[in-house]
């Protein structure tokens, strides 16, 4: 049980700045903010990565995973239970900015390279492919991640599982809320 709480914990800045693109697209202000990463370069007739690749996206997914990691932190400083049931991380002492940086970079970045085989398999935009599509940015972060803090296999193995669930859920609710087109 302690795995599986750490596993979502640890994982929940990446979730957050996977999520951040959609709402940053809603935002006014940042509406506008669209330039494709990929800078419309193109791989054997294709996209390289889509249009839905922004750098609005990257740049929120990366504040808020900073963001959320921060606060992270602020609670587990303050709150007994949670201190001793992540020590293990020892959270009081993480580079925050650093750290936050690379759960947002490797979320999206994740997100980008699946998005790369993504389009070479002929999926279209916005369709899913599942499991790649809802298992990337554990993926990417966890890398990105990796030379600072390292979890157990079994941490990992959970992150995996219960991200995949968690990515189901979160994009239903989106769904529900008319902030997505499609459940999944």
């Amino acid at each position: 049980m302690k795995d599986m709480f750490i596993a979502l914990w640890f994982f929940l800045p990446a979730g957050i700045g996977n999520m951040a693109p959609i709402g940053a697209a809603r935002f006014p202000g940042l509406r506008n903010l669209t330039a494709p990463i990929d800078c419309g370069k193109t791989f054997r007739g294709g996209r390289l990565l889509g249009a839905h690749k922004t750098w609005r996206g990257l740049l929120s997914g990366i504040f808020f995973a900073v963001l959320t990691l921060w606060g992270q932190q602020v609670l587990v400083t303050h709150v007994a239970w949670l201190s001793n049931i992540t020590a293990s991380i020892n959270y009081p002492h993480l580079p925050i900015v650093l750290l936050g940086i690379l759960f947002g970079f490797g979320a999206l970045g994740g997100d980008a390279v699946k998005s790369f085989f993504k389009r070479r398999a002929g999926v279209l935009p916005g369709r899913s492919w599942f499991p790649f599509d809802q298992i990337d940015y554990i993926v990417g972060s966890a890398l990105a991640t990796s030379f600072i803090v390292r979890l157990t296999v079994a941490q990992y193995v959970w992150a995996v599982v219960l991200g995949l669930f968690v990515h189901l859920g979160a994009s239903y609710a989106g769904y529900l809320a008319h902030f997505k087109d499609r459940p999944i």
